[in-house]
C-alpha cells in the first residue's frame, strides 16, 4: 500500500501477545478511529469462542473464516478508516496476505518469543499450549509477518509514526538512501547544514542524488523570490522526489517547492532544528511569506516520508534549542505529560508520535488540528508587530503564557523552562495583527482537562492577555 495510512486501514498483525488489542485501542483513540479486533468480531458474527470455534472447524476452517470476515471488514467499512487488530496467525493464509497488502497499511507489533510465551501461556489461545509447538509457529511465522508489514512498531506511539510516514531513529542520516522512497532525488539544504551534514547526505543517497541547490538559512528562506528560484533550477521530472534538509523554515520553503513543482512531486523532510523535528516537518503543511502577511501561500502536501534523527540536534546552539522547546513545551501541555524532562531521542519521538496522531485525525486543518495553535494566535500577532525581527520560539513562549493565563492554568513550565520576557513591540499593530488572524471572532486555544480546546471569548479577555505580553 501507499507510504502511509491517511485513507487507509491500519492493520495491527504480530505473534500471540504481542498486545495488538491493547495498542489497537489506543491508537484507534488518538486517530478518533473505529477499533475491530478481529477475534471479538468472529465471535460474536458466530456466536462461539475462538477456543470453540477452533475445536468445531479446525485450524483451516478457523483460518477460511478469519479471512473472510478480514476481507468484510476491510472492503465493507471502507468509507470509515479503521484500526483493526488481526489474529496472530491470519498470515498463514496467502489470499488474507493478499488482501492486507491490496486494501490496508499494516504495521507489525513486534515481540519476542519469550515475551509472547509469558504473556500467552496461561490464557485460553488454543495454540499456547505447548511451547515446543508455540516456538515452531512463532518462528514459521516471523516471515510472513515480514512480507506484509508496511512498517513495524513497539507502542501506540511507534503506530501513530508509522500511520503518518515518520521515521524516527537516532544515527538514521546515514540510512538516506534506504529510507526516502521513489528515484532519483533533488537534496535542496541550506548554507549551515549543508556544511554540517550535506555531505554524509550526499553520501547516504549515493547515484540516485540527481541534482543539489541551496535556500537562504532562516526565515529568508521562505520568500516568493528564493522559491522562485528554486523552481526555476530545479530539473527533476515529476515522480522524482525532492528532499528538504534543514531548519523548520527550509523545510516549509521546499516542501511548498515540492507541492507545486510540476503540479506536486513527492517530497522528503529532514528536519535538523529541535522546532522541525518535533513540529514544523510533521503533518504536510507547507507555506511562504508575502509582504502581507506570514504563511499566507501556502499547499497541503503530506511527505513520502519524514525522517527524523534526533543525532542532529546535538549540533544545535543553545538559542535555536530553545526555540524549539516552546514546541516541545506546547505539545507536553496538550499531552498533559512533561515530555521535555526526557533525553532527547525519546523526547522527539513522544512530541512527533502526538503532532502525527493530531494530522492524522485531520490533514486539512478542517477541525481537531487547530489544538496544535495553542499560544499561536498570540505568538502571530507579536511577530506581525515585530516585523518578523522576534525568534518564533520567544514569540510560542510569550503566547503560551497568555493562552495558560486564560485557561487558569499554571504557568511554572514556561516560565522554568523558557524564560520568556515581554517584547517592545507597538500594542495597536500587535492587536489589529491578532484581529487580522482571528477575522472578527476571539476563538482562542486554551489548555483544559483534556487537552486543548478551542473557545470563543470576549475581546476584552484577549486584549488584555495580548497586553500583559507587551514590555510597558
Amino acid at each position: 500500500m501507499g507510504p502511509n495510512a491517511l485513507e487507509q486501514h491500519i492493520v495491527l498483525v504480530g505473534f500471540m501477545g504481542a498486545g495488538k488489542t491493547t495498542v489497537g485501542r489506543e491508537v484507534a483513540r488518538r486517530l478518533d478511529r473505529t477499533f475491530f479486533d478481529l477475534d471479538e468480531v468472529i465471535e460474536q458474527q458466530l456466536g462461539s469462542s475462538i477456543p470453540e470455534l477452533f475445536a468445531e472447524y479446525g485450524e483451516d476452517g478457523f483460518r477460511a473464516l478469519e479471512t473472510q470476515i478480514l476481507m468484510e471488514e476491510l472492503l465493507l467499512r471502507n468509507r470509515y478508516w479503521s484500526v483493526i487488530a488481526a489474529g496472530g496467525g491470519i498470515v498463514e493464509t496467502s489470499f488474507a496476505r493478499k488482501a492486507l497488502a491490496d486494501l490496508a497499511f499494516n504495521v507489525l507489533l513486534e515481540v519476542d518469543v519469550d515475551t509472547a510465551w509469558e504473556r500467552a501461556h496461561d490464557s485460553d489461545r488454543p495454540l499456547a499450549r505447548d511451547e515446543t509447538e508455540f516456538r515452531r509457529r512463532y518462528e514459521r511465522r516471523v516471515p510472513l509477518y515480514d512480507e506484509v508489514a508496511d512498517a513495524r512498531a513497539r507502542d501506540a506511539g511507534d503506530v501513530a509514526l508509522a500511520a503518518a510516514g515518520v521515521h524516527v531513529e537516532t544515527g538514521v542520516l546515514e540510512r538516506l538512501g534506504e529510507l526516502v522512497p521513489g528515484g532519483p532525488v533533488a537534496l535542496v539544504s541550506e548554507p549551515v547544514v549543508a556544511g554540517i551534514y550535506g555531505a554524509d547526505a550526499q553520501l547516504a543517497l549515493g547515484d540516485r542524488l540527481a541534482e543539489v541547490h541551496e535556500l537562504p538559512t532562516g526565515e529568508r528562506a521562505k520568500s516568493v523570490q528564493e522559491v522562485e528560484r528554486l523552481w526555476r533550477s530545479l530539473r527533476i521530472q515529476r515522480s522524482d522526489v525532492l528532499l528538504a534538509l534543514g531548519g523548520g523554515s527550509l523545510t516549509d520553503a521546499a516542501g511548498f517547492a515540492a507541492a507545486t513543482f510540476g503540479r506536486g512531486c513527492p517530497w522528503v523532510p529532514v528536519p535538523t532544528s529541535l522546532v522541525g523535528q518535533v513540529d514544523a516537518a510533521i503533518g504536510g503543511k507547507t507555506a511562504i511569506y508575502i509582504p502581507e502577511g506570514k504563511n499566507l501561500v501556502g499547499a497541503f502536501h503530506w511527505p513520502a516520508r519524514t525522517v527524523i534523527d534526533p543525532a542532529l540536534i546535538e549540533t544545535l546552539p543553545a538559542h535555536e534549542r530553545l526555540n524549539g522547546m516552546s514546541e516541545v513545551v506546547k505539545t507536553g501541555l496538550l499531552m498533559g505529560e512533561p515530555v521535555w524532562t526526557l533525553p532527547d531521542p525519546e523526547l522527539v519521538r513522544r512530541c512527533a508520535a502526538f503532532k502525527s496522531a493530531v494530522c492524522l485525525r485531520d490533514p486539512h486543518d478542517e477541525g481537531p488540528r487547530r489544538v496544535l495553535n495553542l499560544g499561536h494566535t498570540f505568538a502571530h500577532a507579536l511577530e506581525a508587530a515585530a516585523g518578523y525581527d522576534l525568534s518564533h520560539g520567544h514569540a510560542v513562549a510569550l503566547g503560551l503564557l497568555a493562552a495558560l493565563r486564560l485557561s487558569g492554568r499554571d504557568t511554572d513550565p514556561v516560565d522554568e523552562l523558557l524564560h520568556p520576557k515581554p517584547v517592545a513591540v507597538d500594542r495597536e499593530r500587535a492587536w489589529q495583527a491578532l484581529q487580522r488572524d482571528k477575522k472578527g471572532r476571539m476563538r482562542i486555544v486554551l489548555l483544559g482537562d483534556d487537552g486543548g480546546r478551542v473557545t470563543e471569548l470576549p475581546e476584552a479577555d484577549v486584549r488584555a492577555a495580548l497586553d500583559s505580553l507587551i514590555a510597558r
